[in-house]
């Protein structure tokens, strides 16, 4: 389920609700109790082992505007 990250503009605290994506634009309450909440953005971070990464084969430099791939 994902995380989302509000800001109480009451207090300052910063806390994390945990929800569905169906519910990810709707308010949350603050610990303390406080109802003047707002989202905010958030970094996702991907980890991972692909082509590139420590230990796998080098990705191969194209050039060009998109990789090489779109002929200019």
């Amino acid at each position: 389920m994902p995380r989302y990250e509000f800001r109480c503009r009451a207090c300052g605290d910063t806390f994390e609700v945990n929800r569905p994506m169906a519910q990810a634009g709707e308010p949350a309450s603050c610990p303390k109790g406080h109802s003047d909440t707002v989202k905010l953005l958030s970094t996702v971070a991907v980890t991972g082992r692909g082509a590139g990464a420590s230990g796998g084969p080098p990705v191969p430099s194209r050039g060009g505007c998109c990789g090489g791939g779109c002929g200019c």
